[in-house]
């Protein structure tokens, strides 16, 4: 099942950093106030972009990545400027493609 990573504008001008399989839904929790603590205070505007990732622990180690970066790098990356391959490390770049990171064998391949 694929995971994504989205980013939502606050009211603050700040932008939140998440993962989800269903990137809507989660985006109508924190509009509801029933999301992230951080959305609560901080009131979602809108989706800015969402990334499709593999599985949840490609995610989970994008959304780390993401949140390293400075607010305009974030901006950048909302409004297409930077690639998420950009900012994500090799390992991260191979299982979001759906290939084995470094030193994994992929799936019903004989060790050598």
């Amino acid at each position: 099942m694929p995971w994504f990573l989205y980013l939502i504008e606050c009211s603050d001008g700040s932008v939140y950093t998440g993962i989800a399989t269903d990137v809507q839904a989660r985006f109508d929790k924190h509009c509801s106030g029933t999301g992230a603590r951080y959305t609560r205070s901080r009131k979602p505007v809108r989706l800015l972009a969402s990334f499709e990732l593999a599985d949840r622990s490609s995610a989970s180690r994008a959304e780390y990545r993401v949140k390293q970066l400075a607010p305009a790098q974030k901006w950048e990356l909302a409004s297409g400027a930077r690639t998420l391959e950009s900012v994500l490390p090799a390992a991260i770049e191979d299982v979001a493609a759906g290939e084995p990171a470094a030193g994994e064998e992929a799936a019903g391949e004989p060790e050598t």
